[in-house]
């Protein structure tokens, strides 16, 4: 729970980010708007150096990507575009949380069974249990909870081993199902502004009665930037889903080839006194 509220709340903050951002964007445009009045009607009085300077001072200042993104942002309408970036903050929070937890459930599986095997050997299972308490990741945890069943016989080890195995491939795989989630909607999103779009275009097209760029350029631009968004997000999530996918796929042949090993120590120190 403490996890989940953290993470809406930076979602939260993100997303009042970038609506500031945008609501200042629009609170410049019509100040923009009239400095470019006000240099339109000095270069009427001065024709002898209008042309050439208006030419070097658009050509001298190129936007950068994040002003053209912002723009592009804006043109697609914010109320059809929020939806899809709010998707993409969501995802990545997720997804960095997951890229969090795997890295540091990912442990040495070689070092640790060398330091259980000795402990057995010198200090019986009080200490290999010690060790695997102080070791993070889950199998350190697969170990402990067989140590723990030691005195119970190697079959209840197995069992058990198998059983917390289960319940930690979930662990590992938890909010994996909201990040595939938001992969689907992005784009579902972004064809949704897309149909709209056109609506509102063939709606300008019936009050105009006519067929002209000016009436559906509005319409259109909505309809394929809200399309371009939502498939950008969509590829960014997935690439981190593939990620996450192959990450938790390692991990879990890494524990399912310690657990293998570790029995094998079990069976060979059987007759270690408890």
């Amino acid at each position: 729970m403490k996890k989940l509220i953290a993470l809406l709340t930076v979602a939260g903050m993100l997303t009042f980010g970038v609506t500031s951002i945008v609501v200042a964007q629009d609170q410049t445009t019509p100040q923009t708007e009239q400095a470019a009045t006000d240099t339109a009607t000095q270069t009427t009085a001065a024709p002898e150096t209008a042309p050439e300077e208006t030419l070097v001072a658009e050509e001298a200042a190129p936007q950068s990507f994040h002003q053209v993104l912002k723009q592009k942002f804006i043109e697609g309408s914010p109320g059809w575009m929020f939806p899809v970036l709010l998707v993409l903050i969501l995802g990545l929070g997720l997804s960095i949380e997951r890229i969090i937890y795997l890295n540091l459930s990912t442990t040495n599986t070689q070092k640790l069974l060398n330091k259980v095997e000795t402990a057995l050997e010198m200090e019986g299972v009080g200490a290999a249990k010690e060790i695997c308490k102080n070791t993070r990741g889950p199998v350190a945890s697969i170990f402990y909870q067989g140590l723990d069943r030691y005195d119970e016989g190697l079959e209840m080890v197995e069992k058990s081993i198998v059983s917390y195995g289960g319940v930690l491939m979930g662990r590992l795989e938890n909010n994996l199902s909201w990040i595939g989630l938001f992969i689907a909607l992005a784009p579902m999103l972004g064809f949704l502004g897309t149909v709209v779009g056109m609506v509102a275009a063939f709606d300008a097209i019936e009050a105009a009665g006519d067929i002209s760029p000016t009436v559906v350029a509005g319409g259109m631009k909505i309809a394929l930037l809200t399309t371009v968004f939502g498939l950008i997000v969509a590829i960014i999530l997935q690439i981190f889903y593939n990620y996450l996918i192959s990450k938790i796929d390692g991990i879990v042949n890494s524990m399912e080839d310690a657990t293998i090993s570790f029995m094998d120590i079990l069976v060979k120190n059987k007759t270690i006194k408890k």
